[in-house]
């Protein structure tokens, strides 16, 4: 396999790096980023991996990385995903996602690169539902409510094109909240988890959390699940079609801190910043993966507790 990854030194990036280690050895790996990795290559064996910095808004660059590594897959995780960013700076998150895909698919194309691409989106595509609309299918219609969902679909948008009018071989995730070891604590689960660990070593008298909105109700699937999904749609996906990749179930964030603070043997009290509520906030999302599942018999297989577990863990290890 040779595949080049955009958002190389992302979370999930650093997951699907250990799947192919596992499943694909002695693939080719070329990592695009604008940021140089943080970890040894030599944690993957069997791979061979090489990396270039690299603005996906630069045409130029694009093109002679694609020309010079010559694809068969093109695994595109690159994007400022975060809805509350993009609640701040709109302008950049549509660029810095819609954008920079439409850079990477059009060299595809101009340059007859044949290879085929997964195009990463969101559940955030939905936007806010009824109970009776749950859950959300491939066929749920979209109604995104921040500018990083329209972002989104936006750029599902430009995929169904890239795939029905150019031929290119493209296919398309609506990915819920992915959770896991290693994701940073501007997302919403870590964040937590980084919290409720310090007060547990504090082992303070009054244990007080900073949340925003808890009472939203999300479908968290392990990052390792994920990986798994997106190495199954590359291999044996249908070109042009949409998957969910989900667990479907929903959980509220105020009982996922809960669970935590039970893990950790604490009693703690929530207190809301008013300054981490989204103007415009989906109250609840929930997926089926049933398309996938049948068409490719991948399901979850980690459960939300032992995913809580390791991001417990991860942050009880990290070097303060």
């Amino acid at each position: 396999m040779k595949i080049l990854i955009t958002g190389f030194t992302g979370f999930v990036s650093a997951h699907f790096l250990e799947l192919l280690n596992r499943k694909e050895p002695g693939s080719y790996v070329l990592g695009i980023d604008n940021q140089a990795p943080d970890f040894e290559f030599s944690v993957y064996p069997n791979l061979n991996i090489s990396f270039q910095s690299i603005d996906l808004l630069h045409k130029d660059a694009v093109n002679a990385a694609l020309n010079a590594f010559n694809p068969n897959y093109i695994l595109h995780l690159a994007s400022v995903s975060s809805v509350a960013k993009s609640w701040q700076t709109p302008l950049d998150s549509f660029v810095n996602n819609t954008n920079i895909f439409l850079n990477l698919v059009e060299q595809v194309r101009v340059n007859n690169i044949s290879c085929r691409i997964l195009s990463i989106g969101s559940s955030e595509e939905y936007g806010e539902v009824s109970d009776a609309e749950l859950p959300l299918t491939e066929d749920s219609r979209l109604k995104p409510l921040s500018p990083y969902a329209v972002a989104r679909v936006s750029q599902e948008m430009l995929s169904k094109i890239y795939a029905d009018g150019f031929g290119l071989d493209i296919i398309i995730t609506r990915s819920f909240n992915h959770i896991g070891p290693g994701q940073k604590d501007n997302f919403v689960i870590s964040s937590f988890a980084k919290q409720l660990v310090q007060l547990a070593k504090n082992k303070a008298t009054e244990n007080k959390i900073i949340t925003g909105n808890v009472s939203v109700i999300r479908d968290f699937l392990d990052v390792r699940d994920v990986v798994n999904a997106y190495y199954c749609l590359l291999k044996d996906g249908r070109k042009g079609e949409v998957y969910n990749i989900c667990s479907g179930q929903g959980n509220m964030l105020s009982d996922i801190i809960l669970r935590m603070s039970d893990m950790l043997d604490l009693s703690i009290r929530m207190e809301t910043d008013p300054d981490l509520i989204r103007p415009n906030e989906n109250k609840q999302i929930i997926g089926s993966y049933q398309k996938i599942n049948r068409e490719l018999g991948w399901k979850p297989e980690i459960s939300l507790d032992q995913s809580l577990a390791d991001i417990i863990k991860y942050w009880q290890n990290k070097p303060a």
